[in-house]
């Protein structure tokens, strides 16, 4: 294709392969299609989510191949507060598509391992981080919090401080663990901008004397 040619716009061809995808596997299996921002989200269930993850990466019309990652996102006021989602890259296609499915805290996520094996170390930072837990994973263990964690850092019910915090004593040679010391409370910081709005009087001109105020036009 030279540059002077007018592809197919993005957003049409998004909107062709979600209703293709959402045709081939039925209601059932693709519970949602959306095309936002330029991206293509599918959604489906965990039951379904091998047979969708599989048809996208077989089907001559889609061949996402690359699953370039795994992640979560926590919503603690929804009955099923976890969404886990899925990017997936066609090369062949040169377009995305994002998978998503809702899960809770006792949802068992199947494992896609078997469909992608780089899924390994993305299922496990998701249930380090989110405790979303994955059926199926050869080696659910935590990946990024340190030996004996208790909770996952990334659920918004989480203290932004943690509950302990690690340090070297070079009187006992050794690491210690201790519940966490602040040094000083939160700040809430101005951001406002000195040019916001362009007022007559900026901020801060009232600790200038009048001989060093600039004279009105």
């Amino acid at each position: 294709m030279t540059p002077t040619e007018n592809p197919v716009p993005a957003r049409s061809r998004l909107s062709d392969l979600g209703n293709h995808i959402a045709h081939a596997l039925g209601t059932e299996a693709v519970t949602g299609v959306d095309v936002r921002l330029g991206e293509l989200t599918v959604w489906t269930t965990p039951a379904w989510l091998h047979r969708v993850l599989q048809f996208l990466r077989d089907n001559p019309a889609c061949r996402f191949k690359q699953l370039m990652d795994i992640c979560g996102v926590d919503y603690p006021n929804r009955p099923q507060r976890f969404e886990v989602v899925y990017h997936l890259l066609s090369l062949h296609k040169n377009m995305r598509v994002r998978v998503k499915i809702a899960a809770d805290e006792e949802t068992l996520v199947p494992s896609v391992v078997g469909l992608f094996s780089c899924a390994g170390w993305w299922e496990r930072e998701a249930w380090d981080l989110f405790g979303i837990r994955f059926n199926g994973n050869p080696d659910l263990r935590r990946i990024l919090t340190d030996y004996g964690f208790e909770g996952h850092p990334l659920r918004k019910d989480f203290p932004l401080t943690g509950y302990t915090e690690v340090r070297y004593d070079p009187e006992r040679q050794q690491v210690v663990y201790e519940p966490v010391r602040l040094k000083q409370d939160f700040r809430a910081f101005d951001f406002l901008s000195p040019w916001e709005g362009m007022t007559p009087t900026l901020p801060g001109d009232e600790k200038a004397s009048p001989a060093d105020k600039p004279a009105a036009n």
